[in-house]
């Protein structure tokens, strides 16, 4: 019989409740909670560590959760709980009553291993808004690119409503963060062509050739980027505006041009 836990004055479910709300207790204890059974089944196939299922079976049923525990090759612990404490929990109210407890990985660019020797990377630059950070992985992840670094970040990348808008892409797509410095750097020793989406000394992003290894490096739209970036690209590149405004959302001006470098690249 699973263990089972019926009341949110449990001291296990306060810790859970802080690694909910507080980056601090992530960072100290080095997990996370994931929300929702595609993102748990998205984040094993990331190569994510279970450490604990809550599941809610008076919403989920038992074998969706037997699948996922068969899906490993090491223990999960199981712990039914009570609809109050799923509530308590999660974030979004139409999830199907299951959560889970993972483990963080190493995030730092050292971990950054690339598939090919003509990598394509998105980089963000102190982006803020969850929504856009979640925005930018489902790109990522829509695109197959090799990697997303993201340059001096505002919010870990462990925060439950970048999971919930990446819709699990967090846990599928390559990260690693760092400085802007030391990003630049990691870029320069491996080669790799900057291009920075900026409004000034710029070129229309589609004249340029992505076909060599190359990163894409979007600011956000309040500030843009950084000085840093701006003398240290290839070229900055521009997506030519046909209307009254000057600038896109972020995820869609990455989109437009990262699917540009595909689509040179399948040429």
């Amino acid at each position: 019989m699973h263990k089972q836990i019926t009341s949110i004055h449990n001291s296990y479910i306060k810790e859970l409740v802080q690694l909910k709300e507080k980056s601090r207790s992530r960072k100290k204890t080095q997990t996370f909670l994931i929300e929702g059974l595609r993102e748990i089944t998205l984040a094993i196939k990331g190569n994510y560590t279970i450490e604990t299922i809550l599941a809610a079976t008076s919403i989920i049923n038992t074998e969706e959760i037997e699948k996922l525990i068969n899906s490993v090759d090491y223990p999960i612990e199981v712990i039914e709980i009570s609809n109050e404490v799923y509530h308590k929990l999660a974030l979004r109210e139409s999830t199907e009553g299951i959560l889970a407890v993972a483990k963080s990985k190493d995030l730092s660019l050292k971990s950054v291993k690339f598939k090919n020797k003509n990598p394509l990377i998105l980089i963000a630059e102190a982006p803020e808004k969850p929504g856009n950070i979640g925005a930018l992985l489902r790109t990522a992840d829509a695109a197959g690119i090799d990697a997303v670094l993201i340059a001096n970040p505002k919010t870990d990348i462990y925060n439950p409503n970048i999971i919930r808008s990446s819709i699990g892409c967090v846990f599928t797509t390559q990260i690693a963060t760092g400085t802007t410095t030391e990003i630049i750097s990691f870029l320069k020793e491996n080669h790799i062509n900057l291009y920075a989406a900026a409004l000034t000394a710029s070129v229309e992003y589609q004249t340029i050739d992505y076909t060599e290894p190359t990163a894409i490096i979007v600011g956000t739209e309040a500030t843009g980027l950084t000085n840093d970036w701006l003398q240290n690209t290839s070229k900055n590149i521009i997506i030519p505006m046909r209307g009254a405004i000057d600038s896109m959302n972020v995820s869609v001006s990455a989109a437009v041009i990262l699917f540009e470098a595909i689509r040179q690249r399948n040429l």
